[in-house]
């Protein structure tokens, strides 16, 4: 609850910061993207946190979460973390923000058996009791729905990878990229 709690507190915070004239946060995708890198930092820091801390969800709360036919629980948990870590980084840069969304949903989607399985096996959270199923389920959605929403953002394309005309300017010299090649040497 406490990360929903975040998410939307950080959404409309970036928004009225556009409203009160920050460009970077003038649309509601943009702010979304933002957002969700705030929440994603908090979540994944409960990936490195030592056992020891107690005033939030910490590395053996996670551990517990894993269903037991997953091998290396331990160095999952790690692994996510730095995953969601990595995607939260990618949302906040314009060029990246597409498939940093983009992976961050489907990460949720691969974290929802280990939610799922949380639930059912009524795996205690933080010291506190275990989330319900009816919880568990739409709380992930809405963060893969999020997380695509702030693709919305993103410039099209992959500009390291674009082929368009633009990028390739036509002269004597250089061929069309999209015409067989021809010989040029007698020009």
């Amino acid at each position: 609850m406490e990360t929903i709690i975040v998410l939307v507190i950080a959404l409309l915070g970036f928004r009225t910061l556009g409203a009160l004239g920050v460009s970077r946060f003038t649309s509601w995708p943009i702010s979304a993207a933002h957002a969700m890198a705030v929440m994603v930092v908090m979540a994944a820091s409960a990936h490195f946190v030592p056992a020891s801390v107690t005033v939030m969800p910490n590395h053996a709360d996670l551990v517990r979460m894993v269903p037991p036919v997953v091998p290396f629980a331990d160095a999952v948990i790690y692994a996510t973390g730095v995953l969601e870590l990595l995607g939260a980084a990618g949302l906040i840069i314009a060029r990246s923000r597409r498939a940093a969304g983009i992976s961050l949903a489907v990460l949720f989607v691969l974290l929802l058996p280990a939610n799922v399985y949380a639930a059912v096996a009524d795996v205690p959270f933080n010291g506190g009791e275990a989330s319900p199923l009816w919880f568990r389920i739409p709380e992930q959605a809405l963060y893969i729905a999020v997380a695509l929403w702030g693709t919305r953002s993103a410039p099209h394309g992959w500009p390291a990878f674009s082929r368009s005309r633009r990028a390739w300017p036509e002269s004597a010299e250089t061929p069309n990229r999209l015409e067989p090649e021809r010989d040029l040497s007698s020009r």
